[in-house]
């Protein structure tokens, strides 16, 4: 029979259970195999039976010392605070956590944020989709902003069934940043064109070594686009053939855009309106969203070099809380450092190496 290891067995089970062993030991059987039917050891017999009536479990009322890292009330109290606020009430620990940090202050590991929420039945799920994870591949490798960029198209639904808008945006790999952005009523070469001009431009790269990568779109494969990016010293790369993640980092861009929670699935008015909407996403994406692929600092903060002192930053305030509280670390602080390239795309099939911009066109090397 299944036994009840493991349970809490009440007073009146316990006695069931030893009455129905006894009886068994009447008619012969031993002790070790009856209890083992019953689903005990003959150890447990023992205990419940020492001193010759059937004890009540003890450990619900066992007396267990206070953990050293138990949360305080005031802690816990909060964390529940800061969680609900206007601030934070959208955003799950993982990012509630470092923006706290940036602000000089720790209250308690994520993990810990998490499990109280969980406690409070406040653990519903905290926006609108989770941050895409964009699998890491080789061929042009950014070691900064501006080296290597990529770009798409994607349609965004107009006011009625089959009608789209058509929105061009432009990422920088190393940053998350959105570097350039234009909607149209159409996909044309002209305002791919206009868009990288533009993009250039306010970056203040011209002549610099750029990669400007995409699929295999008519706009993107163009005459008279392939023309202008030659006059502006940028290098083409598209993706493979009938390969459709080589392109992660403008997918996993447009994945956010449609699922983030104000955006408008019912569709966009007039052009206007979905110009003026793209352009407050622009803004949020690059100012306000903690990126989870950059270690939840904002796209900007990136792109600026910022980041360098945010996270010096956050590694003070970690290293601070653990000084105060050591008991409640296992180990090391958690890890804030971001990578010094990021890759795109497969390796080089012939050499078997990623291709670097800097080696691959010394001629436009770019100065520090």
């Amino acid at each position: 029979m299944g036994g009840p290891r493991g349970r809490l067995i009440s007073a009146p089970d316990r006695k069931n259970i030893v009455e129905l062993i006894d009886e068994a030991r009447g008619n012969g059987a031993r002790l070790k195999p009856a209890c083992e039917i019953m689903g005990i050891d003959i150890r447990t017999h023992q205990r419940w039976t020492k001193d010759g009536a059937v004890k009540e479990d003890q450990r619900p009322i066992a007396k267990r010392p206070t953990p050293a890292n138990k949360l305080t009330d005031e802690e816990r109290k909060e964390i529940i605070e800061t969680v609900n606020s206007e601030k934070y009430a959208d955003l799950p620990p993982c990012k509630i956590v470092p923006l706290l940090a940036d602000q000089g202050k720790y209250i308690a590991s994520e993990s810990t944020f998490y499990r109280v929420l969980r406690e409070e039945e406040l653990n519903a799920h905290r926006g609108a989709t989770r941050e895409p994870i964009v699998r890491q591949i080789t061929t042009h490798v950014a070691s900064s902003p501006n080296q290597v960029w990529t770009w798409d198209i994607t349609w965004l639904n107009g006011p009625v069934k089959g009608q789209f808008f058509k929105l061009y945006m432009i990422i920088d790999i190393f940053s998350r940043m959105i570097v350039g952005d234009e909607v149209w009523e159409t996909e044309n070469a002209f305002y791919a064109e206009e868009l990288i001009r533009k993009a250039t431009l306010e970056q203040k790269i011209q002549g610099r070594p750029l990669v400007l990568h995409s699929d295999n779109g008519s706009p993107m494969k163009s005459a008279t686009f392939q023309a202008t990016l030659e006059k502006l010293g940028i290098q083409s790369s598209f993706s493979r053939p009938r390969v459709s993640d080589d392109n992660p980092y403008s997918e996993a861009l447009f994945k956010t855009l449609k699922y983030c929670p104000k955006y408008p699935t019912t569709g966009f008015a007039t052009l206007l309106d979905a110009r003026v909407w793209v352009e407050k996403f622009v803004y949020w994406y690059n100012h306000i969203h903690l990126h989870s692929g950059l270690n939840f600092i904002t796209p900007h903060q990136r792109h600026t070099g910022q980041d360098k002192k945010i996270i010096i930053n956050r590694i003070k305030v970690y290293e601070e809380a653990k000084k105060n509280n050591p008991h409640r670390w296992s180990g090391g602080i958690r890890n804030w450092f971001l990578p010094e390239t990021v890759s795109l795309n497969p390796i080089n099939e012939k050499e078997g190496q990623p291709i670097d911009i800097d080696r691959n066109y010394p001629h436009k090397r770019a100065t520090s």
